[in-house]
C-alpha cells in the first residue's frame, strides 16, 4: 500500500509527487498514456521534438516568484534561456509595441507610448507586485486557498482595464500578450489576469530545447526519493469504502491500494471514477458537470529550412483587429496569432522550428466531435489547412516569405488535444472561472471524499505559476504544518 496514489503525471500531479516523496511518503503516480507530462510533454516527428503547451515560463530570476519552488523542484538547473529585455512584440492592425522586462521598464517604456496614462499604469504594476508578492503566500501554513487576492477574485479584468486605462489603446496592448489565457469579457476575472501576467513582467525565459526536460527531471526527482511513475495504467475505477478510497482500478487489470489518493485529471472525469460513492452526492456532481471549459487551441508547427530565418529571442503577437478580447469568436479568418520561436539547440543564430498559436473554440470542432486522430475526414482536412494558410499570412507581416522557408509542418487542433491529453473539449487552460461565481468556478483541493484531493490547472489557476501554487496548495493539505513553508524557506 502506497502513502499516495496520484492519478495524472501532469506538472501539477508531478509536483506533487517531487513534494510529497522528498517528505517520505511511499508515492506511486499513475499516467494513462505512454508518456508522463501531460500538456508538458513534447512529441516527436521525423527526429524532432515538438511541444504541447510549455513556450515560456515566468518568474525565475534570483527572488522572484518561482525561483525558491523550482530550485527545490530540482528544475532551475535546467537549460533556462532569460528573453530579451523587450520580451513581447505587439503588431496591432499594423501598429508596434513591446512590452519590457522588469517593473520599473515595463512602467517607463509604455509611458512613452502613453504619456497621460503613466499614473494608471503605476496603480496597475502596483497591483501586480502585490499580487506576485501574495503568490507565495501557498508556502505559509496559515494560507488557504482563498486567502490570497480575495479581492481580485469577484472583479472583472475586463472592467477593471476600462475602468483605470482612458486609451483603448492602451487596453489592447495590455491584453495583447494574454493568448496564454482565455480573455472573455463576460468572465475572466481580475485574479486571473493579473496572475498570468505579474510574472511574466517579472522576468520570461524559455529552456533550450524541449518540455520533456522538465517533465523527465521531475520523474527523477520522484524515483531519486523512492517513488514511481508508472506509464499505460489508465484508471478506470477508484474504489470508495467507508468514506473514503481505498484503491485504484487500472484498464489493464493492475489494482493499487493506497492511503491518499491525488487526481490531476479533470475535476468532472475524477468524480465518475468514484462509482456509488456515499460521499459525492449529486448536487455536488451537479455542480462540477456544469462548470465550462476554457477553449483551445490551433497550433501550427513549423520546421524551417536551415539557415533561413534567424533566432528571435521574444514572442511576438500579431492581430489584424483591435478588439484583442473577442477577435477568436468570428469564425474566420484568423484574426490573431503568437509566433514562439525555439532556442536553436546546435548554437547556431537560425532558427529551425516556430510555433503559431491561435485560440479556437469548441464550436469549430464540433462537427468531428466523434471521430479520431487520422479518421476526421477531407472537411477536417480542409479546414486545418485553410486556417494553417490564414496563420501564415498573419506571421508574414512580420516574417516576410515564412511560407517559403517551410520544409515541414505540423497542425494540431483541440480534437487533436483531447484525443491525446484526455482534455475535455480540447480545453487549452482548464476550467472557465468566472468573477460573477467565484465560489462555484474556484474549486478547492479537497473534495467530499476525505482522502480524495485534486489538483492541477482546473482549480485555482493554470499555467506553469498558477499550477505550482496549487501544487503547494494541494501538499499542504497533507504535510504537518509548516513543513511546505520550513523547506521552501530553507
Amino acid at each position: 500500500m502506497y502513502d499516495i496514489v496520484i492519478i495524472g503525471s501532469g506538472l501539477g500531479g508531478l509536483e506533487c509527487g517531487v513534494i510529497l516523496a522528498k517528505s517520505g511518503r511511499s508515492v506511486l503516480v499513475l499516467e494513462r498514456a505512454h508518456h508522463p507530462g501531460g500538456c508538458m510533454q513534447s512529441y516527436k516527428r521525423q527526429g524532432l521534438a515538438f511541444d504541447t503547451g510549455l513556450h515560456y515560463v515566468g518568474g525565475l530570476a534570483e527572488g522572484q516568484s518561482l525561483n525558491k519552488v523550482f530550485r527545490y523542484l530540482g528544475l532551475m538547473d535546467l537549460p533556462w534561456k532569460r528573453l530579451d529585455q523587450e520580451f513581447e512584440h505587439i503588431s496591432i492592425c499594423g501598429e508596434d509595441f513591446t512590452l519590457e522586462q522588469g517593473y520599473d521598464p515595463f512602467v517607463e517604456s509604455l509611458s512613452q507610448r502613453f504619456p497621460m496614462e503613466r499614473k494608471a499604469l503605476e496603480a496597475y504594476v502596483g497591483m501586480l507586485q502585490h499580487s506576485e508578492r501574495m503568490q507565495k503566500m501557498p508556502l505559509n501554513p496559515m494560507a488557504d486557498e482563498r486567502a490570497f487576492d480575495a479581492e481580485l477574485l469577484d472583479e472583472g479584468a475586463y472592467d477593471y482595464l476600462q475602468e483605470t486605462f482612458q486609451d483603448q489603446r492602451l487596453i489592447n496592448v495590455l491584453s495583447a500578450a494574454s493568448m496564454k489565457m482565455e480573455l472573455r469579457k463576460e468572465s475572466l476575472p481580475l485574479f486571473n489576469f493579473v496572475h498570468g501576467n505579474s510574472g511574466f513582467i517579472e522576468s520570461s525565459w524559455r529552456l533550450q530545447g524541449d518540455g520533456s526536460q522538465l517533465v523527465n527531471r521531475l520523474v527523477a526527482q520522484i524515483q531519486a526519493s523512492g517513488g514511481k511513475v508508472v506509464c499505460d495504467s489508465d484508471v478506470e475505477e477508484l474504489v470508495e469504502e467507508d468514506g473514503q478510497i481505498v484503491k485504484a482500478n487500472c484498464a489493464n487489470g493492475e489494482s493499487y491500494e493506497g492511503k491518499v489518493f491525488i487526481t490531476d485529471i479533470h475535476p468532472a472525469q475524477a468524480c465518475n471514477l468514484v462509482r456509488n460513492s456515499r460521499r459525492i452526492h449529486k448536487a455536488y456532481l451537479r455542480r462540477i458537470n456544469s462548470l465550462e471549459n476554457t477553449f483551445g487551441m490551433f497550433t501550427l508547427s513549423l520546421v524551417l529550412k536551415p539557415g533561413l530565418l534567424p533566432y528571435f529571442n521574444y514572442n511576438q503577437y500579431i492581430y489584424s483587429t483591435p478588439d484583442i478580447w473577442s477577435f477568436y469568436d468570428a469564425p474566420e479568418p484568423v484574426r490573431g496569432i503568437m509566433v514562439s520561436c525555439r532556442v536553436p539547440e546546435d548554437g547556431s543564430r537560425y532558427a529551425t522550428q516556430v510555433d503559431i498559436m491561435t485560440p479556437m473554440p469548441w464550436k469549430e470542432c464540433e462537427l468531428w466531435t466523434n471521430t479520431s486522430v487520422g479518421h476526421r475526414g477531407n472537411a477536417y482536412e480542409e479546414m486545418v489547412l485553410r486556417k494553417a494558410e490564414e496563420c501564415l499570412a498573419l506571421a508574414a507581416q512580420k516574417i516576410p516569405r515564412l511560407s517559403t522557408m517551410i520544409q515541414q509542418q505540423y497542425i494540431s487542433t483541440p480534437l487533436t488535444y483531447r484525443d491525446y491529453l484526455n482534455a475535455p473539449q480540447g480545453t487549452a487552460f482548464g476550467l472557465r472561472k468566472d468573477y460573477h461565481h467565484s465560489m462555484m468556478t474556484f474549486l478547492s483541493p479537497m473534495t467530499p471524499v476525505r482522502n480524495l484531493l485534486m489538483t492541477g490547472q482546473n482549480l485555482i489557476l493554470h499555467g506553469v505559476q498558477g499550477v505550482t501554487m496549487t501544487s503547494l496548495f494541494t501538499c499542504n493539505r497533507l504535510l504537518d504544518k509548516g513543513q511546505i513553508w520550513n523547506i521552501i524557506k530553507e
